[in-house]
């Protein structure tokens, strides 16, 4: 019978039977994912089982944690006791204990006795003990380094209470990297640099770092199994800045290729990096086959299921760089060199933690939605790793499900569900500021890592979510059927904002949310060694303001200074765009290596969340505590980030005065601000100059010190100036649209490229008005861009030493700009000079006098 005709009384007896149903399924699938989530956790437990048994026996851990205390603290080397424990004496779980030695501690014995279940809780610990019961401080060198000052001398250490101290992990993973960080951060780093890094992490915590160094050298190696030669690989591979997205398939070639000293040096560097990790008892994270394959594999297998991507920003998709193959993972051939690839590493390395990194999907769109395909693939993906390793676990970035709105639920299941639940880990990548483990049901069951991400493409900006660093883990961890086995720092560049790090480090062992408040409060005087009040105040406004970004924008620094807009001066509003607007733009597909939008097309403005006038107060209170803070290298650091925070939103401001008075035809007005930009810029990078962390020399050098011969020393020289300035080729009138990506405030870049591109722009700004014709959008790109390809080629030396007095400085630019800010008596007549990028200085007298509204 047709339901239609049935009586309303028949229908109705229906309805209670298919609620019935309804409810039976949606209680089967919440038990299913249950279920899941503990099959998921239990065989995390396994691991974690497997991993126990194979780390380095206890006296090398003892022995590494011991190295890590001496290149720490060498005064105190005998001050401490260091011992392994098993995970029993933990009540099952990783932990550290910390306790006071039976000794007294006199005559250098040991004092303190710290014990954990690994080389890296042992260190932590040691990390636990002086920043709690001493007040000190880690971070890395570029952000100031260590402050041990408040450490008293050996013999004189701090007693815990009798009863001793236990920490246990709430989750057992502390991740770290991102698989851009090789190339943003890591790429030009020798032994010296890596050996701080793996102390910095250990002392944080970090339990399962990525391992990606040195890969291309097992890359060769494999490839040449399948008849491929080192010729067919020189298109094949990124220069040494550029590796990160040659792995992942978005670029090729590009600033290649790498000579064979390259090979040999990093493979050899890796070496010696994953034995370090090992004997701290860390897990490192290597990589696994994605299908990203050179095309001379096309020609060796002609039925292999191979296609080609699409451009990924170059000019004009060329295919020199652009549009790589990609291995579909359903062909038999994938798993052939998956298998391969894994059996490879272990043979060179001779271990493994059986964790691999594969990130097939990140920004690379599947060409087939169907579950069921989708499903094939991951399949297969895994099946590579395990042919490899039988114990291979697959850890997956969860950016995809961000970034790209293919993946919508059925497309995410269908991925996550291809492996068997325990095989797979996915990275929460984003996670305090867009968790998706919260509208994934705990990713289907799957187990995850609540990660932070913070920054992008080690931009230099006063940035971080505190509120949420200090509570999303807790949530996260303690919601119903959390699938949470570890957080991590996903930050794609280090060594910025480092009480950011400080903080994210400290909830690896956290159980409970952190009253942020209270914990900032006692920031300073750890950071500093000793306390000011002046300085306290400012660290709350700190916190409220810079800190405490709440509207969910994406962060990516894009202050005129260093990312200069590529536009007709008369299409750029000077009204504040309306929030609506806003929130449409966060919604667009957004890639984490690119703009927001083509800035050809429009004007992005800064991103703003706090309040300038809040942050130049914060600045005066830290110049006020400076006479009693300024031999701090901490202090320092930090004057001269909030001074450049400051300026750099003051000079967003002073663009627009310029922008105004061209839209207005002031031509005077036009010069005037256009030559107060160019002096802030150049004041700047005097500032800048006062602070290692700042400068433009040491990224330079690092890289010519890795070349083994002049040809070498000038490829990776252009390497390192094209990743911060601009990418790809680019014709005589059209800029590469990754440019100012990597963007970065130091000093030598700001004054031999940031300024002179500014002074061009506003030239042809200048003249547009006196002669009365459009500004010359052409002639601004083709002088701009034959600027940028000179800077990269230019061989220039920029000093690796800073010179200045922080502290002066920093007065006398709060003095110069910001002080009276908020009056604006009159201008002062421009000369008739042509404006440009010489010394400010000669100016400050006049500049002091004005200011803007």
């Amino acid at each position: 019978m047709d339901p239609s005709s049935m009586p309303i009384s028949s229908s109705f007896s229906f309805i209670p039977l298919l609620l019935l149903l309804l409810l039976l399924l949606l209680l089967s699938s919440l038990l299913s994912i249950a279920g899941s989530s503990t099959l998921g956790v239990d065989h995390i437990s396994r691991l974690l089982q497997i991993h126990d048994r194979e780390r380095a026996p206890p006296s090398i851990q003892v022995a590494a944690a011991y190295g890590v205390l001496r290149r720490l603290m060498p005064s105190h080397s005998c001050s401490f006791l260091f011992e392994i424990v098993s995970k029993e004496e933990c009540g099952g779980e990783s932990c550290f204990m910390i306790s006071n030695h039976a000794s007294s501690g006199r005559g250098g014995a040991a004092e303190i006795r710290i014990a954990g279940v690994s080389g890296v809780e042992i260190s932590v610990g040691l990390h636990w003990y002086l920043k709690h019961w001493c007040g000190a401080h880690i971070s890395w060198d570029k952000t100031g380094g260590i402050q041990l000052s408040s450490v008293p001398r050996p013999g004189f250490l701090p007693r815990v209470e009798a009863a001793g101290v236990l920490v246990r992990r709430p989750v057992p993973w502390n991740y770290y990297q991102n698989a851009v960080t090789s190339s943003y951060t890591f790429a030009w780093w020798d032994w010296n640099r890596w050996e701080k890094e793996i102390d910095w992490m250990a002392l944080q915590g970090v339990n399962l770092p990525l391992a990606f160094t040195g890969q291309e050298a097992i890359w060769k190696k494999v490839f040449q199994l399948f008849n491929i030669s080192s010729s067919d690989l020189n298109d094949f591979f990124g220069g040494p800045a550029f590796l990160a997205w040659s792995r992942m398939g978005n670029l090729h070639g590009w600033g290649g290729p790498l000579p064979e000293s390259w090979f040999d040096q990093q493979l050899f560097l890796q070496k010696k990096i994953l034995n370090r990790m090992y004997e701290l008892g860390m897990t490192p994270v290597l990589p696994a086959f994605s299908g990203n394959i050179p095309a001379a594999l096309r020609n060796r297998f002609p039925s292999a299921k191979i296609t080609r991507l699409g451009n990924w920003f170059t000019v004009g998709n060329d295919p020199r760089w652009c549009c790589t193959y990609l291995l579909d993972a359903t062909d038999p051939l994938f798993v052939e060199i998956g298998k391969t690839f894994i059996r490879q590493q272990i043979k060179e390395y001779g271990r493994s933690g059986h964790i691999y990194n594969c990130d097939t999907f990140d920004e690379n769109t599947p060409p087939l939605d169907d579950p069921e395909y989708i499903s094939s693939l991951g399949a297969a993906i895994y099946k590579a790793m395990q042919s490899g390793d039988d114990e291979a676990v697959w850890l997956m970035q969860g950016w995809l499900f961000s970034y790209d709105p293919f993946w919508k639920p059925p497309q995410m299941k269908a991925l996550l569900h291809s492996v068997p639940i325990g095989k797979l880990i996915v990275l929460d990548l984003f996670a305090e500021v867009k968790p998706i483990w919260i509208t994934s049901e705990q990713f289907y069951g799957v187990p995850y890592i609540w990660c932070m991400l913070h920054n992008f493409a080690g931009n230099i900006e006063m940035y971080g979510v505190l509120d949420a660093i200090a509570s999303g883990p807790v949530e996260a961890r303690k919601s119903e059927n959390s699938t949470m086995v570890g957080l991590g720092m996903s930050m794609e560049g280090i060594e910025q904002n480092p009480v950011v790090y400080d903080l994210m480090a400290e909830m690896a062992f956290q159980h409970e949310k952190l009253d942020v408040k209270m914990w900032i409060g006692l920031y300073p005087k750890r950071r500093y060694g000793k306390v000011h009040s002046l300085i306290l105040e400012s660290w709350n406004i700190l916190y409220h303001t810079v800190y405490n970004c709440t509207d969910g924008a994406y962060d990516k620094n894009r202050d005129v200074i260093v990312a200069f807009p590529d536009i007709d001066p008369s299409l750029i509003p000077l009204v504040e765009m309306p929030s609506s607007e806003k929130l449409g733009l966060l919604k667009h597909k957004v890639s984490r290596r690119s703009p927001l939008k083509d800035l050809r097309d429009s004007y992005q403005k800064p991103h703003i969340w706090y309040s300038t006038t809040d942050v130049i107060h914060a600045l005066k209170l830290f110049l006020a505590s400076g006479d009693e803070l300024s031999a701090s290298s901490t202090y320092r650091y930090d004057l001269v980030d909030l001074t450049r925070q400051a300026l750099a939103k003051y000079a967003n401001q002073v663009f627009l005065k310029i922008i105004e008075a061209y839209q207005l035809k002031n031509v005077l007005e036009v010069t005037f601000y256009s030559q107060l930009f160019l002096n802030l810029v150049k004041d700047m990078d005097t500032l800048l100059a006062c602070h290692d962390g700042f400068l433009l020399g040491p990224w330079l050098e690092s890289s010519k010190q890795l070349a083994q011969n002049l040809e070498q020393e000038k490829q990776y020289e252009w390497n390192a100036r094209t990743q911060i300035t601009m990418w790809f080729d680019n014709t005589e009138e059209e800029a590469s649209l990754l440019r100012d990506y990597g963007n970065k405030y130091w000093s030598g870049l700001l004054s031999d490229y940031y300024c002179p591109r500014a002074a061009i722009y506003f030239k042809y700004l200048i003249e547009s008005l006196e002669k009365g014709h459009r500004f010359p959008l052409k002639n601004w790109r083709r002088d701009w861009i034959k600027l940028t390809n000179d800077w990269q080629k230019s061989r220039s030396i920029f000093t690796s030493i800073s010179e200045g007095d922080a502290l002066k400085t920093s007065r006398w630019l709060y003095t110069k700009y910001l002080q009276n800010r908020s009056s604006y008596d009159h201008l002062i007549k421009p000369s008739k000079q042509s404006i440009g990028c010489g010394d400010p200085r000669d100016e400050s007298d006049d500049l002091n006098k004005d200011s803007l509204r």
